[in-house]
């Protein structure tokens, strides 16, 4: 039996009602065993919300101050009570209580205001988890818009920054070391000794830089990463221009995707497959998915959330384990 725990998120946004939402689906699930690190009466009332008619097993993780949170509103209550939530699932991870940990999402300002200065949760985990060489990757199963038959990931160098200081963390080790983690990862969906994943590889600036007119660092760094990875046997293109490379992934010629900054890989993938895509932390110990998106603050507590990505990322944790 394997136990799968989801993380509650940001108890004033939508997290809890997806969880909620998808509780039966969940509960079907072949041996499996779901469990929701959060708080109870947070829990309760999202069952409430989304008509649950069955148990939600819940493990008390947070102080009882996070149940006065009012929906869609940045609260340190909520931050401290998401990241609490976060620490014992990971603690628990470790220690091999639960066998994977699926996130719902948290706000980062509330996160900061209850004193946690993380960007999000991948740097979290990577802490937590004494780890140096991570990535954020969204992945999307085969299906609907894809024609590989094992999907597409999209690996990302650089992760939750400011758009001036991607330059600076653009390197050739940075993007060699996000190309491994691709082909690492791609190797278990494909199947260790059936084929080479394929890689592209994005470029930063326009036109792929136009050999150096537009910008030098597809000179300077990304193609000598390609090269290196070649010469270690993995199969990588690029850098190719950021506006038709998903193109050709999608068209099957490509299983994943090393994208230089957050939204050059996560706008392309979210319009291939927004409720099918599922976040994943690359180069942990443990087993970490998350859905593909936010708080959504704007639609939290109206039991409409779509809990698509949810149920998503509950499949792949439990696919990877």
């Amino acid at each position: 039996m394997k136990t799968i725990a989801i993380t509650m998120g940001d108890p004033a946004g939508i997290g809890p009602e997806i969880i909620a939402a998808a509780w039966k689906q969940l509960q079907r699930m072949p041996d499996c065993r779901v469990v929701v690190y959060g708080h109870p009466e947070v829990m309760q009332r999202a069952a409430i919300l989304r008509k649950v008619d069955t148990t939600i097993d819940c493990l008390t993780c947070c102080t009882g101050d996070v149940i006065e949170v009012s929906p869609g509103t940045i609260d340190a209550r909520a931050g401290r009570a998401a990241y609490q939530s976060i620490r014992r699932a990971i603690d628990d991870a470790k220690n091999n209580v639960v066998d994977a940990i699926v996130t719902a999402p948290i706000h980062k300002a509330a996160l900061h205001q209850a004193g946690h200065r993380y960007p999000g949760h991948t740097e979290i985990f990577a802490e937590q988890c004494g780890v140096e060489n991570y990535a954020m990757m969204l992945y999307l199963g085969a299906g609907e818009n894809l024609a590989g038959q094992h999907g597409l990931a999209v690996v990302h160098v650089t992760l939750h920054t400011a758009m001036k200081t991607i330059f600076e963390q653009i390197t050739i080790e940075s993007v060699l070391a996000k190309i491994r983690l691709a082909d690492k990862f791609m190797k278990k969906i494909i199947g260790q000794n059936k084929r080479q994943p394929r890689i592209g590889v994005c470029s930063l600036n326009p036109h792929a830089g136009e050999e150096g007119l537009f910008g030098d660092e597809e000179i300077r760094f990304i193609r000598p990463a390609i090269k290196w990875a070649m010469a270690e046997g993995l199969h990588v293109e690029g850098p190719k221009p950021a506006d038709t490379i998903m193109l050709d992934a999608r068209a099957g010629l490509y299983d994943a995707v090393v994208a230089m900054f957050h939204d050059q890989g996560h706008i392309a993938l979210k319009l291939l497959g927004m409720y099918r895509a599922v976040n994943i932390t690359l180069g942990l110990p443990i087993i970490r998915t998350s859905v593909a998106h936010g708080t959504a603050f704007d639609k939290a507590w109206q039991g409409i959330a779509e809990p698509g990505s949810l149920i998503e990322a509950v499949n792949v944790a439990v696919k990877l384990y």
